[in-house]
């Protein structure tokens, strides 16, 4: 392929609120850059292909529910060639036209940089701390049963996150726009984890090809984020084993 798009995304999709997803799509499709959005749908039905029939979209039905991770994959082997940059997108947050043409131009304007992630922001304006250190296991348990606060609150890179770009470790992954070629490099995310915990995986595989993540403030991105976890307990029970098969992978 010749000329490459400037950004191709995708967003995986299990039973959506609709209003929510047309807006975040919406977001997207104002970009003024040559783009492709696929919808990953793991939904049980595809009720939500006639929703969204335009030439910049590519609806692709699963039929079963693969997990986050599995989804965005499904697009590898599409976008290999096809673009420059690739957007891990959530189907639930809102951003401005001229968001993804300037972090890919910080994103291109060092060669040391793999992914790039703007300022995470609930509606009301509160930040979401989306940077963290690489997390122990003592740090997951603290933080779901809330014990020991401070300890925990001094691990998310709260005054980092607030003000100028920096290299966590890890970014939180509602939004991480990559570099096409490393995003392929690194085998996208680990299939093994369902829910949960990819993103931090993909960070360290990040690491491995000597390349960094970063967080830049200067754009920012409003996600809903509903904790589910915290709230569901099938959703819990998804991210104990993906700690799990993540301290399994990389160290306890």
């Amino acid at each position: 392929m010749e000329n490459k798009l400037d950004i191709t995304a995708s967003i995986v999709l299990y039973k959506e609120d609709i209003i929510e997803l047309k807006r975040t799509v919406a977001c997207f499709l104002k970009t003024t850059l040559t783009k492709k959005l696929f919808l990953v749908d793991n939904s049980p039905t595809n009720i939500l292909k006639k929703e969204f029939n335009h030439p910049e979209i590519v609806y692709i039905f699963v039929g079963e529910n693969r997990g986050f991770g599995k989804g965005h994959n499904v697009v590898i082997e599409k976008i290999k060639k096809q673009s420059a940059h690739h957007l891990i997108l959530n189907p639930d947050v809102v951003f401005r036209p001229q968001v993804i043409p300037n972090l890919i131009h910080t994103l291109e304007n060092d060669a040391r940089l793999s992914m790039i992630s703007p300022k995470i922001e609930y509606p009301n304006g509160d930040l979401q701390y989306t940077c963290r250190e690489y997390p122990t296991v003592l740090e997951m348990f603290l933080r779901r049963f809330w014990v020991f606060k401070t300890r925990v609150q001094k691990r998310e890179d709260k005054k980092l996150n607030a003000s100028k770009p920096f290299y966590p470790d890890f970014i939180h992954g509602c939004f991480l726009l990559f570099k096409t070629d490393d995003f392929i490099e690194v085998g996208g995310f680990d299939p093994r984890y369902f829910l949960y915990m990819e993103d931090v995986d993909i960070c360290r595989k990040i690491d491995k090809i000597n390349k960094q993540k970063i967080y830049y403030p200067a754009e920012t991105v409003l996600h809903i984020h509903r904790r589910g976890s915290a709230k569901k307990v099938n959703l819990f029970y998804h991210h104990l084993i993906s700690a799990y098969k993540y301290f399994k992978k990389w160290g306890f």
